[in-house]
């Protein structure tokens, strides 16, 4: 079948704009469920595996840095063989890393299942760089931040689903006792109980490959447009007359940056709560529901920007408000400390603060993304590369944290989410607005 010819987007109809934009807000809400089911596989290989803090944040690592491995391998990709056959080759390439949970679940192998999380990522990766393009560019660019939302309400309600269909399918009401038995038992019966646990992922995981490869077919053959990035107004052409690469656009590459310290703050938000809120005294099968807390604080936050933005309230300020939010409530987890009641749960308050990161975090990617693309013209698919690369900050800053909960304490481990505000903060005050790394006399 010939490639369908690439489509200017103004050319586009509002009803072909809308169709567009619901099938990509599908395929947000595959990345979701695919990404964020990482919360709860970080802890239950904890403790399948027999692993410490830091090796069961490799999981992140292995899915996350495959980011930056593919990510402007994936821009050539889609340049040469378009969104279509380039998002298709995504979801094939992930249904290889789905397949690779089925050896590693039988064999009880750590390694292999990393390798099949970077497989994942590295599908991921091309999927997630064409589909932001199409968001950013087909609409108003002031309402940007508005269909970013709507796409983040699309990836946070599958995060809010993936633990908890993943613990219905491979969790049991008993296993809270089995786990702290599994504590008490040595050699060959401890082997054997935890060959049984971790073979509960071969099914699904084989299950979820079919889905992947169905899809695939699906995206290459669906309404979806071939969209022109190739072609510049005069007004980009004229702004951009000089610059020869992506690296020659100070407010792209300091947006990838910021991008980076936004996923890794927000990844260890949600997976991290789990072991933080046993680690103070709640049992697991009570704790595995408070990354979809921290992810509902998310929805809320997309909600209030579909509703305020630009209406009441610019992308940019919702940016300024959400970031120095963010650094208020990592001091507040460092800071403060007592029990409370809520929700049914009794913890620590500072695990509540964690959960309202989740609100905090909402607008940046929303806010950044469009700051971070303006006006790049033909260097837009390179540009959104630069921009997916950054998601590696899910692989690094984990790590970091889990680093610092092994050799100090989980709760001083938060302190790295302090540098992380800082510098979205500087991004969204001053970051943005630079358009050459020279200063005109």
């Amino acid at each position: 079948m010939e490639q369908q010819k690439a489509v200017q987007v103004s050319s586009l109809s509002k009803r072909d704009s809308i169709v567009s934009i619901s099938i990509i807000g599908v395929l947000f809400f595959i990345f979701g469920f695919v990404t964020w089911i990482n919360a709860i596989l970080i802890p239950f290989f904890k403790i399948a595996c027999e692993l410490n803090h830091f090796e069961s944040y490799l999981v992140a690592f292995a899915f996350y840095i495959a980011y930056l491995v593919m990510s402007l391998p994936a821009g050539y990709l889609l340049k040469k063989v378009g969104f279509k056959k380039g998002m298709m080759i995504g979801f094939w390439i992930m249904c290889i890393g789905a397949l690779l949970f089925v050896p590693a679940g039988l064999t009880r192998t750590y390694g292999i299942f990393l390798t099949g999380l970077f497989t994942l990522g590295i599908g991921l990766a091309i999927l997630q760089t064409a589909a932001n393009p199409y968001i950013t560019i087909l609409g108003a660019k002031e309402r940007a931040a508005q269909r970013f939302s709507v796409m983040g309400i699309c990836n946070k309600m599958a995060g809010i689903l993936a633990p908890l269909l993943f613990s219905a399918v491979v969790l049991k009401s008993t296993d809270g006792a089995l786990f702290k038995q599994i504590e008490l038992m040595q050699g060959l019966e401890k082997a054997a109980a935890l060959d049984q646990l971790i073979q509960r992922v071969v099914m699904p995981y084989a299950v979820v490959a079919v889905l992947l490869l169905i899809l695939g077919f699906f995206v290459r053959y669906s309404p979806l447009p071939e969209i022109d990035t190739e072609s510049e107004t005069d007004e980009v052409s004229h702004a951009n007359a000089g610059k020869n690469s992506i690296l020659d656009f100070p407010h792209l590459v300091l947006g990838a940056i910021a991008i980076f310290f936004h996923v890794g703050s927000q990844v260890i938000a949600v997976d991290s709560i789990v072991n933080y809120a046993t680690h103070h005294g709640m049992d697991f099968m009570e704790a595995k529901t408070f990354p979809s807390y921290t992810l509902t604080a998310t929805i809320v936050g997309y909600l209030l920007g579909i509703t305020f933005i630009p209406k009441l309230i610019s992308q940019k300020t919702a940016l300024k408000l959400c970031t120095l939010l963010g650094l208020l409530l990592s001091c507040c987890i460092l800071l403060c400390s007592g029990r409370i009641s809520l929700l049914g749960h009794q913890t620590d308050i500072s695990v509540w603060f964690i959960v309202l990161l989740g609100f905090a975090n909402s607008m940046i990617w929303a806010g950044v993304w469009p700051l971070a693309l303006d006006n790049l013209g033909r260097f837009i698919k390179t540009g959104a590369s630069l921009l997916i690369m950054g998601l590696c900050g899910n692989a690094i800053m984990p790590l970091f944290y889990g680093y610092w909960a092994d050799s100090h304490s989980l709760r001083e481990a938060y302190w790295v989410l302090i540098p992380c505000y800082v510098y979205l903060i500087f991004y969204a005050f001053h970051g943005h607005t630079l358009k050459s790394w020279t200063t005109k006399k």
